[in-house]
């Protein structure tokens, strides 16, 4: 455990700051502005302190935090990830009263004092990239799908039936055979039903240029070698978990991931329930893998008629094949980590 420990709060235009002992105790608290200013005289600060073993944990360091965290490791200073979940729970435990930037960074300082295995702060590298393509193309198709079903209710007024030519709209012809519709319509409807069309093939254009990224980016990734895991797959599984020492074992991905049980006990009762908590985006990666051999892999159809045996329901058993393939997961991550991270970045 070190000896001291600061915390930071971030925020767009503001850092709070808070130094803390040994026993947790308050020792100082500052705020700095969340610029290159700000950044330089809170890393004066900590180096002025003289502390050996110094650690400063900053929560948010891919997002508000970010430019300070490449600032405190090119200075030199140990700075780890705090998860926001570990600072909201010590918040609890601090005794101060209601909410306020200084108790947040109070509450992170005590996490970075206490906890000996977080994680470095996030810094750009080949996971990252993936990270941001992943959530970049989800974002594309998310906003295609909004802008087809928006097409849909217009063609249900200016072409009624038009479904037995236009099912989906979501291959070239179909699209095509929309666009012929519309040719003979005119009025605002009319308009907008256009410009709903051209804005499903702008995003369509959009996710296949990112998916072309990632898919370059991803390369003979070890992760490709599980059946039923494809570029996308690969891309969110390495973007999410990044630095893949910072988890200790396999059973500590799964945690991360949230396809590890919890416990659910009492007296006589010994069970285990769905954990609901975990990386949502990871968790459906590892879903998807599960779902495709589920359905095409002959291994994973006898393990889960195994299960089924054994009187589980087919979400249990889906359940259980998750994570049984998180350990075989987890081990490619581990394999592939130092090819990713040590290729360049993109200029």
């Amino acid at each position: 455990m070190a000896a001291v420990a600061i915390g930071v709060d971030t925020h767009k235009d503001t850092l709070a700051a808070c130094l803390v002992d040994g026993p947790g105790v308050a020792r100082e608290e500052r705020a700095f502005g969340n610029d290159p200013a700000g950044h330089a005289a809170l890393a004066a600060w900590a180096r002025g302190l003289g502390e050996p073993g110094l650690r400063i944990g900053v929560e948010g360091s891919s997002s508000y935090g970010a430019a300070l965290a490449r600032h405190l490791v090119a200075a030199g200073l140990a700075a780890v990830e705090v998860p926001p979940q570990l600072s909201r729970r010590e918040r609890g435990r601090t005794r101060r009263p209601g909410k306020s930037d200084p108790g947040d960074a109070f509450a992170i300082a005590r996490v970075a004092l206490a906890e000996p295995g977080l994680p470095p702060v996030r810094l750009a590298d080949r996971t990252r990239d993936l990270q941001l393509l992943a959530e970049a193309r989800d974002c594309a198709v998310v906003a295609q799908t909004r802008a087809r079903n928006r097409l849909h209710a217009h063609l249900l007024v200016l072409a009624p039936g038009y479904g037995s030519a236009v099912a989906r709209l979501v291959t070239g012809p179909e699209l095509a055979a929309a666009r012929r519709l519309l040719r003979g319509h005119r009025g605002v409807a009319a308009d907008l039903a256009r410009a709903e069309l051209a804005e499903v093939v702008r995003l369509g254009r959009r996710a296949d240029a990112l998916g072309r990224q990632i898919r370059s980016l991803v390369g003979d990734d070890p992760l490709l070698a599980i059946p039923g895991c494809g570029h996308l797959s690969a891309a969110v599984l390495r973007g999410e978990a990044g630095e893949v020492s910072r988890f200790p074992s396999a059973d500590a991905f799964a945690m991360f991931a949230g396809v590890a049980p919890l416990p659910a006990s009492s007296g006589r009762t010994s069970r285990v329930r769905y954990n609901r908590r975990g990386n949502r985006r990871a968790n459906r990666a590892v879903w998807t893998i599960a779902a495709w051999q589920a359905r095409f892999d002959p291994r994973a159809k006898a393990y889960l008629a195994r299960k089924r045996a054994e009187g589980k329901t087919w979400r249990e058993a889906l359940r259980c094949l998750k994570r049984h393939l998180v350990r075989h997961v987890f081990a490619a991550l581990v394999a592939g980590h130092q090819t990713i991270v040590n290729q360049p970045l993109t200029p």
